[in-house]
């Protein structure tokens, strides 16, 4: 399926000469910049949100939480620099479009490596000790995302997030060689969480309102909230490296599962067409000592890796990187600091994503996006509490919406790296490992997420109306025209990084002589006391797309809603009225109601609500269940650009 990339909106201001993904500073940004003759920026005492780690849950958090730059966020990281080389590479499809509202999904593909199939290979029947090729499975057979499955440095993705939060509007950098000891908590005052930190072997204190632990699998954050880890080791260990080698192997430059009388080995290519990663095989562990393994050297490596793919030969030039590993599967029994006999007597103040809070092997290539996914979620969250839009029990649902999906992963896992682990005698069928890989192609993308019913999830009373939208799931993009311009554009490429939610009106058909029920709803969107976005307009991206072609209708038939005024300037926004594509009909692709329907979209991506266009009763009420009204929002006077 064809991807697009979003239209960048700017000059809405004033004509803008720069780059226009650069944003003038705001809020917080204005007060980042570091004073005359210093080398480094030093910390606030007070903050709203302090992040531990720069990996990719803390990243991909402080990257969201930088589109608020009214918030005082700081990232603090242990290393003396950026990260250069990172252990994961994987991306999966549901990742990309994340990126995608970041801004960077195009751009990152374009260097990547795209996996478009996978070869696998078993040992020759009439020659045991020699491996063949027996079948070539596509990477996603039935489509389920216009966005590839690549493979790219975990560095250059932490570099893109990087650059998002360096030219936003709050100008947020990490803050490198700075250590997490120790935290402690008191209610009473208004930046509760007092966090101790070393530099350059010297001790400080910052307080914070919330702290987020992104710090690894030994995470200090975790120990310090007494959350417990849960599972077990599988007592296997692999080899991994990252080689430039010659072979005459000939799908070198093809993801592989190989399975050979020798062992087993996960190749997978890597970006800049030389690179290959290998997980290869080194056997069961001695229970009594498993760390013995990890005493394997990269020589022995490469010569097991020579061992699986006999007849054929790797001839290693260099190596960029290697590690040996144990598979390990667990996860911890919450994600914040709120013990279970006190859910929903308090609300958390310190968080746990990634590897912090689940581990298992890298052969899935989930380790990097589930942490990006788990930041995504928190993130949004956060900025809508400290900016007062929301409750502080909004914040309870991180971990009862992750660790759900935390514990699914580590299912999932245990029955792949099994299946990569076995001997090919060990199989019930000799298609086994690839059946298993087709058939479950959409978890390891990323797309079997799906959040149940709650404060943020409707249910599916009317989950008719839109087929292919599932609540609880992510929301699927599909081909529309724009109506200002003709342009195809991909409605879901269209939802950024901006903490705001999204009302997809889908329009019932023109009759004559009778009332448009969007246009009603619009009215009531626009007007009505019981409507989120009165006086809160900016909250939200109000989107319509009409079932006739972008040729039958003008763009100021829509109602204002979908076409109000922003800026400086009043201009009015030209980019939210959409006709059907004239090649793929939206309401045809993701089975939606003829009569029309309203799909709610989170900030981060998932389906909140399907509802008729006639329900403006239920509208109001989810929202005044998110975003109560009657909070004290945070005041303008607070922000360093307000004086």
């Amino acid at each position: 399926m064809q991807y697009t990339s979003p239209t960048l909106q700017f000059h809405e201001n004033g004509y803008e000469a720069q780059d226009p993904r650069i944003k003038p500073a705001r809020g917080y940004g204005l007060t980042r910049a570091l004073p005359a003759g210093a080398e480094r920026a030093e910390l606030p005492n007070e903050l709203d949100v302090l992040i531990v780690g720069e990996g990719p849950a803390g990243m991909t958090t402080a990257a969201q939480l930088s589109a608020f730059p009214e918030l005082n966020v700081r990232l603090v990281e242990k290393r003396p620099s950026m990260l250069l080389v990172g252990q994961a590479d994987g991306i999966q499809a549901r990742s990309v479009e994340t990126f995608q509202a970041f801004g960077f999904g195009s751009r990152i593909v374009e260097e990547s490596y795209r996996i478009t199939e996978m070869a696998f290979w078993k040992p020759d029947p009439a020659h045991p000790k020699n491996i063949i090729r027996t079948a070539v499975a596509p990477d996603d057979p039935a489509e389920i995302s216009e966005f590839p499955h690549i493979i790219i440095n975990q560095a250059r993705v932490m570099q893109y997030f990087g650059d998002f939060m360096k030219n936003g509007p709050s100008k947020l950098v990490p803050d490198y060689g700075i250590e997490y000891l120790s935290h402690t908590i008191d209610e009473s005052h208004e930046y509760p969480v007092e966090v101790t930190l070393k530099r350059d072997g010297n001790e400080f204190k910052v307080r914070t309102k919330y702290l987020v632990g992104a710090d690894g699998a030994r995470s200090q954050i975790r120990r310090d909230i007494g959350a417990t880890r849960l599972g077990q080791q599988a007592l296997h260990a692999w080899g991994v490296m990252d080689t430039l080698g010659v072979s005459n192997f000939p799908d070198l430059r093809t993801k592989c599962a190989i399975q050979s009388a020798a062992g087993s080995i996960l190749l997978i290519p890597r970006e800049g067409g030389q690179l290959t990663r290998m997980y290869v095989d080194l056997g069961n562990q001695d229970e009594n000592d498993a760390g013995a393994i990890r005493k394997t050297n990269i020589k022995q490596i490469i010569q097991y890796a020579n061992n699986i793919i006999h007849p054929y030969t790797l001839d290693v030039k260099d190596v960029t990187w290697h590690s040996v590993y144990e598979v390990g599967h667990r996860v911890t029994d919450r994600f914040d600091d709120v013990p279970a006999e006190q859910v929903g007597k308090r609300d958390p103040r310190v968080f746990i994503l990634g590897d912090a809070c689940h581990t298992h092997s890298a052969k899935a290539g989930q380790g990097m996006n589930v942490s990006i996914q788990d930041g995504f979620n928190l993130a949004w969250k956060l900025g809508h509490v400290l900016m007062g839009i929301a409750s502080p029990s909004l914040l309870a649902t991180y971990t009862g919406e992750r660790q759900v999906i935390a514990q699914n992963l580590i299912d999932f896992d245990k029955q792949w790296s099994s299946l990569m682990a076995a001997k090919p005698e060990d199989f019930d069928s000799p298609t086994e490992l690839e059946d298993f890989y087709v058939r479950t192609a959409e978890f390891p993308a990323g797309f079997m997420t799906e959040y149940q019913p709650g404060l943020l999830t409707g249910t599916k009373e009317f989950q008719s109306l839109a087929v292919g939208y599932p609540v609880g799931k992510r929301f699927k993009s599909s081909l529309v025209s724009r109506r200002s311009d003709g342009n195809p554009v991909h409605l879901g490429h269209t939802a950024l990084a901006d903490g705001k939610y999204r009302i997809y009106v889908f329009s019932d058909p023109p009759k004559a002589g009778m009332p448009s029920k969007a246009a009603a709803l619009a009215k009531w969107l626009q007007e009505d006391k019981a409507s989120p976005i009165p006086g809160r307009g900016h909250w939200f991206d109000t989107k319509i797309i009409y079932q006739q072609l972008h040729t039958e209708f003008e763009l100021l038939d829509s109602p204002e809603v979908f076409h109000q005024p922003y800026g400086k300037f009043n201009v009015m926004q030209y980019d939210r009225v959409f006709g059907v594509h004239p090649k793929s009909d939206i309401f045809e692709e993701r089975g939606l109601s003829r009569d029309g329907v309203v799909i709610v979209v989170r900030p981060d991506q998932y389906v909140a609500q399907v509802l008729p266009l006639t329900a403006t009763k239920e509208l109001g009420e989810y929202f005044a269940g998110v975003m109560p009204r009657g909070l004290k929002e945070r005041p303008a006077a607070e922000l360093p650009d307000s004086k």
